[in-house]
């Protein structure tokens, strides 16, 4: 099976490239019986694309999605179903110019080793930012479909940027999280975080950060022992993000300097269920999920195109150069990360909840 593939029930093969004619998804696998339109697709869709504010690239695309396949009288068939994405406002002239010239921080020298120098190096082709629309796609259709099945919601927000990080962060403010710039629902970090990427973008440079993802209402049990386990998988497909460079859950990185006896969360009752008082564990345990809220850490690297001056090397004649990363950039991912961040994880949790049963193959009666 190609890297262009992931799930095992429900199944997501990404296609097209940046500059190239379009991007889409094809997702298999989707029960039968699910009430879907672009409309469900285009929201998320809306909150990640380009040229929305001076933290962003100013690249203009509408981002219009387009169900090709896979749903007919307003719900799906059960058959595979094809989404795309038009590329319209793509400008290649200056990635003519550096074919040649690896950019710092960018896929370029290894792509043009692996496929022979025929890999379509515009825009960075397929290892474009441009690519996680087609996440966003399928991950919107996982959204709609684990929530209205088994009340799974899942949301992201940015918790740091640049060093500064929220503090104030509760679930009224997390449901405003997309009213600024930055998508964070501390607002007095917000603006702090939005001064400072505009401060990297006039010293031609870019920061990089962290999106804080919690899914609620997971059922317990979904996962696989060894290599199919919830973590296994949700990294897997986080680290398909450009740009991500580390995962963590739960208490992650902080709970290796605790001891046991302040990591360990206790089982007790709760409103008739059993729950844990605290959740370092972050929802998972042995790779199962535990009934508490799933809480992931992903971080970002700061953006590799920057408008600094760069040393790097001319590959076909094998001399040193300068280089000036040409094009429109993001200063700092992240503000556009979130709704990537719950497309992907919402895509893993409806792949497990089908593999376990909870979701059948037809939904009675349609689920709207």
């Amino acid at each position: 099976m190609g890297g262009n593939i992931i799930g095992e029930r429900f199944v997501a093969m990404s296609f097209g490239e940046s500059h190239g004619r379009c991007v889409g998804m094809v997702v298999d696998g989707c029960p039968a019986g699910l009430a879907l339109s672009e409309s469900d697709i285009q929201p998320q869709l809306d909150l990640r694309k380009p040229g929305q504010s001076a933290v962003t690239t100013q690249r203009k695309e509408e981002d219009r999605v387009e169900i090709l396949s896979g749903v007919f009288n307003g719900f799906t068939t059960g058959a595979p179903i094809c989404m795309a994405i038009w590329n319209k406002d793509a400008d290649s002239r200056s990635y003519e110019a550096i074919k040649d010239i690896p950019r710092p921080g960018h896929a370029d020298y290894p792509a043009r080793v692996k496929y022979g120098g025929f890999v379509d190096y515009r825009g960075s082709g397929r290892f474009s930012g441009r690519l996680t629309a087609t996440l966003v796609m399928s991950g919107a259709l996982a959204q709609k479909l684990v929530l209205q099945t088994l009340g799974i919601n899942t949301v992201a927000y940015t918790l740091e940027i640049g060093g500064i990080k929220a503090g104030n962060i509760t679930p009224a403010n997390i449901a405003t999280r997309y009213t600024n710039d930055v998508r964070c629902p501390d607002p007095d970090a917000a603006e702090r975080m939005r001064t400072a990427i505009l401060q990297a973008k006039r010293d031609g440079d870019s920061l990089g950060g962290i999106v804080e993802c919690i899914s609620s209402n997971l059922p317990v049990g979904l996962g696989e022992p060894i290599f199919a386990s919830l973590e296994s998988d949700l990294s897997k497909a986080l680290f398909s993000i450009p740009a991500v460079k580390a995962v963590e859950f739960g208490s992650g990185f902080e709970g290796s300097k605790k001891r046991g006896s302040e990591n360990n969360d206790l089982y007790y009752m709760k409103d008739g269920k059993i729950a844990t008082r605290t959740n370092n564990a972050g929802g998972i345990l042995g790779g199962l999920s535990s009934g508490m809220p799933l809480v992931i850490r992903v971080a970002f690297k700061p953006a590799a195109s920057i408008a600094k001056t760069q040393e790097t090397l001319d590959v076909s004649k094998s001399e040193q150069a300068n280089l000036v990363v040409p094009g429109r950039h993001d200063p700092c991912v992240v503000p556009r990360a979130p709704p990537i961040v719950e497309s992907v994880v919402s895509m893993v949790l409806a792949d497990h909840a089908i593999r376990c049963g909870l979701i059948p193959p037809v939904l009675k009666g349609g689920s709207s």
